[in-house]
C-alpha cells in the first residue's frame, strides 16, 4: 500500500476545504490536507475513466495508460486554465471518473473546490505537480509555487512517473503496462528535452530572451538557458499596468530585442501594446508566433500532444530569435499556420 500526497500546504484554498469536510485523513503534518492511501480498487470497466483538466496532464493519462482507459480532457485549446470554471457536464463527468488527475499548485485555481468536493468520496483525485519535489520549484513569492512545471521537459517527466505510480497502485494487475507505456514515453521525452536544449542554445546570446503575454515560460528558462520575461505574472488574473508596459518597451528599445510572443490562451492586448511602443521609440519589434503556454494544441493533431507542444514552442522561439531549427520542427510534423511564424 502507497501513500499519495493531494493537496501540499502551499494550495491553501484545497487545504481550507479539506479541512471544512474532513475530506483525507491527516496522517502528515507536512501533507497539508493528509495523505490518504491510493489502494488497489478491485475491478475497473475495461475501459475505465479517467479525467484529466488541463491538456498537459491528460497526455501523461493517455501515454501511461494506453487502451487501458478513455481519457476526457476539461481545458481545451485556447482556454485559461487561471480562468476556467467547469460547467455541468464537466462536473458529471468527474464524477463518473474512476480517477482524476490535475496539475495543482493553483493552476485550476477556480477549480478548487469542485476538485476538493469530488475527493470527498475518497475517490483517487492527484496533483501531478504537487509530488515533484519542492525544492526543485520556483515560488514567484514564499509560499506559492509556480504551476508552470512542464516547460521544463525533465521536471515533466517527474509527473509522468506520478501517474504510472499511482495507477500502478490503483491497478496493480495491470502495472507491467504501465511500467512499460511509461518508459516509452520518458525515453521519448529524454530525446525532446535534447532538441529543445540544442535549438535554443543556437540562439545568438544577445537575442536569448523571451518576451511573453504571462509569466508561464521561467521553468522554460531555467532548463534551457533563455532569459524569460512576462508581461502579467503567472497567474493571467494579475493585469499589467502601464508602469509595467513602460518597463518593458524600455527594455525592447535598450536589448534591440527582435520578436515577442503572444500566447494561444491568453488574449494579445499586452504584446500588441508593447510592440507600439517600441515603434513610437524608432524599434521595430514583430510577433514571433504564437506559444502555447497553458494549453496544448486541436486536439487530434501533433501540436495537440504534450511533445508537439513543446516542440513548436522550441523552434518557433529559436526561429524568431535567430537561431536554427528546422521548419517545421524535431520530426518535421510541425504545421505550421496561424501558431507559427506571423
Amino acid at each position: 500500500m502507497k501513500n499519495w500526497i493531494f493537496h501540499r500546504k502551499e494550495s491553501s484554498p484545497i487545504r481550507a476545504l479539506c479541512h471544512r469536510w474532513f475530506l483525507l485523513p491527516l496522517v502528515s503534518l507536512l501533507a497539508g490536507c493528509g495523505q490518504p492511501s491510493v489502494e488497489p480498487v478491485g475491478e475497473w470497466p475495461d475501459p475505465y475513466r479517467i479525467v484529466a483538466t488541463t491538456g498537459m496532464v491528460g497526455d501523461l493519462a493517455r501515454r501511461v495508460a494506453g487502451d487501458r482507459a478513455t481519457v476526457r480532457i476539461l481545458v481545451g485549446e485556447g482556454v485559461d486554465p487561471h480562468l476556467f470554471m467547469p460547467t455541468r457536464s464537466d462536473v458529471a463527468a468527474l464524477l463518473s471518473a474512476h480517477v482524476v488527475f490535475y496539475n495543482g499548485l493553483m493552476l485550476e485555481g477556480k477549480m478548487a473546490e469542485t476538485l476538493a468536493r469530488i475527493g470527498k468520496d475518497e475517490r483517487p483525485v492527484i496533483a501531478v505537480a504537487e509530488k515533484i519535489d519542492a525544492r526543485v520549484r520556483l515560488e514567484e513569492e514564499p509560499g506559492q509555487h509556480d504551476p508552470h512545471l512542464w516547460m521544463d521537459v525533465g521536471l515533466w517527466s517527474q509527473a509522468l512517473d506520478v501517474v504510472v505510480e499511482s495507477l500502478s497502485a490503483l491497478d496493480p494487475a495491470h502495472a507491467a503496462h504501465y511500467a512499460e507505456q511509461g518508459a516509452e514515453a520518458r525515453a521519448e521525452f529524454a530525446e525532446l528535452d535534447d532538441y529543445v536544449r540544442r535549438v535554443i542554445a543556437s540562439i545568438p546570446e544577445s537575442s536569448r530572451i523571451l518576451v511573453t503575454a504571462h509569466d508561464a515560460f521561467q521553468y522554460f528558462g531555467r532548463a534551457y538557458d533563455i532569459e524569460v520575461v512576462g508581461i502579467q505574472g503567472i497567474s493571467t488574473e494579475s493585469e499589467a499596468g502601464l508602469e509595467d508596459i513602460n518597463r518593458l518597451v524600455d527594455l525592447l528599445v535598450q536589448r534591440q530585442i527582435p520578436a515577442v510572443f503572444v500566447e494561444s490562451s491568453v488574449a494579445d492586448k499586452n504584446v500588441r501594446a508593447l510592440i507600439e511602443g517600441a515603434r513610437a521609440r524608432g524599434h521595430a519589434v514583430r510577433i514571433g508566433g504564437t506559444l502555447f503556454s497553458d494549453a496544448m494544441g486541436a486536439a487530434g493533431t501533433y501540436e495537440g500532444t504534450y511533445v508537439g507542444m513543446l516542440d513548436h514552442n522550441a523552434t518557433v522561439i529559436a526561429r524568431a530569435l535567430g537561431g536554427e531549427a528546422p521548419a517545421h520542427g524535431w520530426r518535421g510534423r510541425l504545421r505550421g499556420g496561424p501558431h507559427a511564424l506571423d
